[in-house]
């Protein structure tokens, strides 16, 4: 039984957007989805549930760091039978010539988190990587929409605030982004026979102490969440 999200089986659907910010929830499901649905409420952490296109599509929020996303992708395919996981987040970018608004796709999540070898034990250093269907329709989606876009690895943060992290480092290795979620969604989608991706917008440049806001963040970033959207009804 779910501990954190207050749905019967039926009321979420197979493929699940989950951005952090629960207002980015509310906006996506109110701005995109027909017949939306509320199916959870609990810590605030909004889930719904409508259709695009004539398709089942759920929407549920995740909150922000490797915990919380754990604790929802976990409890989705568990307990609700979930199949397709796509963050639909922010990001910071590194990568060279990789600017604010353009969109990140993750193929691979590197991670300081100490979730892999509490999982799997000092002797393994796991890659988690996303689903390879869903990051090829994601990346032929936004090139048909004219949308810049990156493919490449990230970096998942245990921590948002870390002085002594080494952008240029993991610049240098071709990281193009930190944001704080992806690795854990890949690992608990592999674990669980399920899909997964992070479609990601640049909020900000980290080297360039370039940003937007936190209402952009909220509700601009239309590209990523109709790249997204796209992605969850492709087969």
């Amino acid at each position: 039984m779910s501990t954190h999200i207050d749905a019967k089986m039926g009321d979420i659907a197979e493929v699940v957007l989950m951005p952090g910010d629960p207002l980015r929830a509310k906006f996506i499901a109110e701005n995109f989805l027909e017949d939306p649905v509320l199916y959870n409420t609990v810590r605030n952490c909004y889930g719904y549930t409508g259709t695009y296109k004539g398709k089942k599509v759920s929407v549920q929020a995740s909150g922000m760091g490797i915990p919380s996303i754990s604790i929802y992708a976990t409890e989705l395919v568990k307990f609700f039978g979930v199949k397709k996981l796509i963050r639909v987040g922010t990001i910071g970018a590194i990568g060279k010539n990789v600017k604010v608004r353009d969109v990140i796709i993750a193929n691979s999540a590197s991670t300081d988190s100490s979730m892999i070898y509490n999982i799997l034990g000092r002797s393994m250093y796991y890659a988690p990587t996303a689903d390879f269907k869903m990051v090829h329709n994601a990346y032929q989606i936004a090139q048909d929409m004219g949308v810049t876009t990156h493919v490449g690895n990230i970096l998942s943060a245990d921590r948002f605030y870390n002085d002594e992290i080494d952008n240029e480092k993991l610049r240098d290795y071709g990281v193009l982004g930190i944001e704080m979620e992806a690795a854990a969604l890949y690992t608990i989608a592999a674990k669980n026979n399920a899909q997964a991706v992070a479609i990601c917008t640049v909020s900000d440049e980290i080297l360039n102490n370039v940003a937007t806001s936190a209402k952009e963040r909220e509700q601009s970033f239309k590209d990523m969440m109709l790249i997204s959207l796209e992605t969850a009804i492709k087969d």
